[in-house]
């Protein structure tokens, strides 16, 4: 017997500074059974991190990335069908980034485990040449700090400002501070 997707429900509070955006989302996760909760709640911040103002240019959704090799963790696609922005999470190999940066107009990876470093330098010279591909990195310990807020309803309150990131509970709040790798 399969085993099937557990489901946890979201309500974020975002207030993102840097990029003006003001918004409350009720967010739906489905986490596959080989999926940890520290990749489950970086997904959540991506989203977080990337959520449009509004959904006049398309919406950000949570794509098939786990199951599909051809679809990201998320992505925004505009009101005509066409990919513009492609997000993935962890550690994607770089024909998986290059034919991403031809379907869509902006690729963001957020890696967020220790071997990052090592991953990256691997693969670093090749995706330069892909002009619209931003690679972040999510320090190990504070993924695993946001894998600690993880529950099946959260209630979460996103501030972002001057690059720093702080997810709270009521509770308990993670401070992330991603760091670029791409220039």
């Amino acid at each position: 017997m399969a085993l099937k997707a557990t489901i946890f429900k979201a309500t974020l509070q975002l207030a993102d500074m840097d990029r003006g955006v003001y918004v409350d989302h009720a967010v739906t996760l489905a986490r596959h059974p080989s999926e940890t909760d520290e990749r489950m709640m970086v997904r959540l911040l991506a989203y977080a991190l990337h959520a449009p103002p509004g959904t006049q240019h398309g919406a950000l959704e949570f794509a098939k990335g786990l199951w599909d090799t051809d679809e990201p963790e998320l992505w925004q696609k505009d009101l005509t069908g066409q990919i513009v922005h492609w997000i993935d999470v962890g550690q994607p190999d770089e024909r998986r980034l290059l034919r991403a940066s031809g379907r869509a107009a902006r690729v963001t990876v957020l890696s967020h485990g220790a071997s990052t470093p090592i991953w990256w330098s691997g693969i670093a010279n090749r995706i330069a040449r892909a002009g619209n591909v931003a690679v972040w990195q999510i320090p190990a310990a504070q993924a695993q700090a946001l894998a600690g807020l993880a529950r099946r309803g959260m209630q979460l309150q996103v501030s972002v400002q001057d690059g720093t990131v702080w997810v709270g509970d009521g509770e308990r709040s993670v401070e992330i501070v991603p760091q670029r790798l791409t220039r």
